[in-house]
């Protein structure tokens, strides 16, 4: 596969630490304002988060959000939801920006279990307002200090990552291809690492096992490419590394997932497009330069996988026909709608591992050659 330039949204810079701390104090001088200058109710508003508050932008190749927003005004019901809003700012900026420090979502959590009256009773709370503030500010939380829980995916191949050292900040030079039987795993926060590569294309994979098989066989030397692992909906910093890796490089992206509507509607469009509930950062966190390489329903019958197929289950109909009704990205792509009424008709999955009917190696042997040389790839 030829290395192309894409043209695509460069995501952003860094955000400096005290810009953040700047933005936070305007926010919160804006509800000082309201009651002591305006003698008004303070308020705040917030972006919606969802699949109705946002359109498939064709040309940036990726979802975005309207102008739908929430209000949250200070009065006798919101008025501890408000303090909370208040004083996850503050900690923000004091305990976290100021002091050049990090917290997971779980340690913010019990950290409010000292704010007294406004404590969170439970996390999905405090995770709830943490994404209200992330879209408020236009800043991603990683960016904020805040750190994701989950593991942000594994690279293996022709690619250097400049990494810097956090005591002294002198460069740490990470050859992907040089790691032993292993992979090295992408950190939370990606925006200051540097790339060099030779490769042709990033082949980005669902499941660990089918990554772990290429690994062993090094396919990334016989197809020029760098692996990287999304073990299943790609995190956050996933996302955010393939893009950046992308756009610096100039590579093509393509994605291998299960022949199912989850593969479909949830890992690769979210990789792809991204996500309503992430609408006011998807221009950072997706990756509008993918294509789609495989399961497809034509695959079962061109590799006679019929005796390696599973029948669709209620909630995965129930997911493709969601999507064919609700989802912009797939309304907008007729491919994409022919897929998923093609698996419908049919009443079958199949699994990236189902390749192995024809042997354990038929998958890098066989079928990803075919693929990459009719670089026929759904959008």
């Amino acid at each position: 596969m030829a290395r192309t330039a894409v043209k695509t949204e460069h995501g952003p810079q860094a955000v400096s630490k005290r810009a953040a701390s700047q933005k936070i104090v305007a926010a919160a001088a804006d509800v000082h304002s309201d009651i002591v200058k305006k003698s008004r109710k303070p308020s705040m508003r917030f972006p919606i988060r969802s699949l109705a508050n946002v359109k498939y932008d064709v040309k940036r190749g990726h979802f975005e959000i309207l102008g739908k927003m929430s209000t949250r005004t200070l009065s006798y019901n919101t008025v501890k939801t408000f303090a909370q809003s208040m004083r996850l700012l503050a900690t923000t900026k004091n305990d976290l920006l100021d002091q050049d420090d990090i917290a997971g979502k779980r340690e913010i959590y019990y950290n409010s279990k000292s704010w007294g009256e406004c404590r969170f009773n439970e996390q999905p709370e405090s995770d709830a307002l943490l994404d209200d503030i992330e879209a408020m500010l236009a800043i991603n939380r990683e960016q904020l200090g805040y750190i994701p829980e989950e593991r942000g995916g594994e690279v293996c191949g022709p690619v250097l990552v400049i990494d810097q050292d956090p005591g002294t900040g002198k460069d740490i030079k990470i050859d992907c291809t040089k790691l032993g039987t292993g992979a090295w795993s992408i950190p939370s926060r990606v925006e200051y690492l540097r790339f060099k590569s030779g490769a042709k294309f990033i082949l980005v994979i669902e499941t660990a096992s089918l990554f772990q098989r290429l690994v062993h066989h090094r396919y990334y030397e016989k197809a020029g490419c760098v692996l990287v692992s999304m073990s299943g909906v790609p995190t956050r910093a996933c996302r955010r590394f393939i893009r950046r890796l992308a756009d610096d490089q100039g590579l093509p992206v393509l994605a291998f997932t299960d022949g199912d509507p989850y593969g479909y509607c949830n890992i690769y469009r979210t990789l792809k497009a991204g996500s309503g509930q992430a609408a006011h950062i998807n221009r950072y966190f997706c990756v509008p330069q993918a294509h789609y390489l495989g399961v497809t329903p034509d695959d079962i019958h061109t590799y006679k996988l019929e005796d390696a197929t599973h029948p669709l289950e209620e909630q995965d109909i129930k997911r493709a026909r969601d999507a064919l009704r609700n989802d912009p990205f797939v309304r907008h792509h007729k491919e994409w709608q022919q897929a998923l009424e093609q698996m419908i008709a049919m009443g079958a999955r199949v699994e990236q591992q189902a390749f192995a009917k024809h042997g354990l190696n038929f998958v890098l042997d066989k079928y990803l050659p075919d693929k990459l040389k009719r670089r026929t790839f759904p959008p």
